[in-house]
């Protein structure tokens, strides 16, 4: 099914994108000693690299005209550019030792399209047609840099019958923080995922002292798993709305097992929660 979805969506990029005057795709060279800047007409939304050596940093808080690539050795990839209008930039880059260029400053000419493009039917049927789940997109390419990437915020694990749950990581980035986890399964069974849940747990004050917990719905999940088998590591990540707490609250990362007992329950702490990286 999803692989339909992708090739329905490359048809309908690709059809859009033919009946747009043609436009040279410019290639664009970096290294990792300079920051090219690539100033645009209208601000940057959202800037997409093709690898992992090439990285296009820009203002996600506040939206800013220009951004800036930088790379490492390897192979050549792309860049694709949305403003904050819906026009679409698309460019070959490369990696080169030396390079002459440090600004490019991009017309609106060389836009290959626009994200929300019009079908020119009647009025009531005249709305945007979404061609990517943009959103989706950078959450998958984020979530799969996060758990690549080497950085503890601290030894935050508990044990229980060979099955280790770890915060490994949380991370801000734009208005969502974004918990990357590790399941570790060291026993001799399988471990079948029931549910993986964060709430935030309140003590009521009072003579009758009673604990409340609100569910944290993430956005969006990465890489969950439904089995460990037994000497494996899953790890994953989830993506909730950015929250803070108070040290009267904490969180608490629940993991259950279906049709067992190794139930595992891991607090973490307001300052954690409060200082992400």
């Amino acid at each position: 099914m999803k692989k339909h979805l992708i090739l329905f969506s490359f048809i309908l990029v690709s059809t859009f994108v033919k009946a747009q005057p043609k436009t040279v795709i410019d290639t664009i060279y970096a290294n990792d000693h300079k920051n090219v800047a690539l100033f645009f007409p209208n601000p940057i939304r959202q800037g997409i690299t093709g690898s992992e050596n090439f990285v296009f940093t820009y203002n996600r808080d506040k939206e800013q005209y220009f951004g800036l690539l930088q790379a490492t050795p390897g192979k050549e990839s792309n860049l694709l550019i949305i403003n904050n209008n819906g026009s679409i930039f698309s460019y070959i880059v490369r990696y080169k030792e030396q390079i002459e260029t440090l600004n490019y400053f991009m017309p609106d000419s060389t836009s290959i399209g626009n994200e929300k493009p019009f079908t020119g039917a009647a009025d009531n049927e005249n709305k945007p047609i979404e061609l990517f789940d943009f959103k989706t997109n950078y959450y998958e390419r984020f979530c799969s840099y996060l758990v690549k990437r080497r950085q503890l915020i601290g030894k935050f694990k508990k044990r229980h019958d060979g099955i280790i749950l770890k915060i490994e990581n949380i991370v801000f980035d734009k208005d969502e923080l974004y918990f990357v986890m590790t399941i570790e399964n060291k026993s001799s069974l399988d471990y079948d995922v029931n549910f993986l849940n964060l709430n935030i747990q309140t003590r009521q004050k009072g003579k009758k002292k009673s604990l409340q917990s609100l569910y944290l719905k993430p956005v969006f999940e990465y890489n969950v798993p439904l089995k460990i088998k037994e000497n494996q590591t899953a790890k994953l990540v989830y993506v909730v709305p950015k929250f803070s707490i108070s040290d009267e609250r904490k969180v608490i990362l629940e993991l259950n097992e279906k049709n067992g007992e190794r139930n595992i329950k891991l607090i973490i702490l307001d300052k954690i929660i409060n200082n992400p990286n």
